[in-house]
């Protein structure tokens, strides 16, 4: 591999692992605080509030976004100290890219508020993030109770998905060995 000569599987799983952690945190921690505020009832009163809803949503995710982003930096110095992960190039810029991924993410995913409720265009962008997918997946399957027959359609998409990535993947993969 052309960044990884000594054949080290942590640079290939700490990048991952990274990502992982900081969608997760991010997106459960933030989606359960929602969730938390509509089993309270308090929710409604935030939105009847005249504060704007932009700043309901940003003040919902931006203590999970801190948290993910201290994750974040824990798993780097764990990844250069203990696995001796190399970090080759701007570490604010790896920083910035993160977020730049990750409020699109959870902006069009659902999980900061109803997919129903945004403009056509972003709802027609939702469809293409996948974690929009196993958000409404888990919703109706924790929420709403539903057996898994009633979640095949979302099952579904989110399988096409992993097909079409990991067929991508591949080819590009056989591109670069010939």
């Amino acid at each position: 591999m052309l960044y990884n000569p000594q054949m080290k599987s942590a640079y290939n799983f700490v990048p991952g692992v990274m990502g992982l952690i900081l969608m997760l945190i991010c997106a459960m921690m933030t989606s359960i605080s929602i969730v938390r505020e509509k089993e309270t009832g308090t929710m409604e009163v935030l939105l009847v509030s005249p504060v704007n809803p932009l700043f309901i949503i940003l003040s919902k995710a931006a203590p999970y976004f801190v948290l993910s982003l201290l994750n974040l930096t824990t798993i780097l110095l764990l990844s250069v100290f203990v696995l001796d992960v190399p970090i080759a190039g701007s570490l604010p810029a790896l920083l910035v890219s993160a977020m730049v991924l990750m409020i699109p993410t959870i902006i069009l995913s659902g999980i900061i508020f109803p997919i129903e409720s945004m403009p056509g265009i972003l709802q027609v962008l939702s469809c293409l993030i996948p974690a929009r997918w196993y958000v409404e997946t888990v919703r109706r399957l924790m929420i709403e109770g539903v057996p898994l027959v009633y979640v095949w359609k979302e099952v579904a998409v989110m399988c096409l998905m992993a097909v079409v990535l990991i067929t991508a993947t591949a080819r590009k993969f056989k591109n670069r060995l010939e």
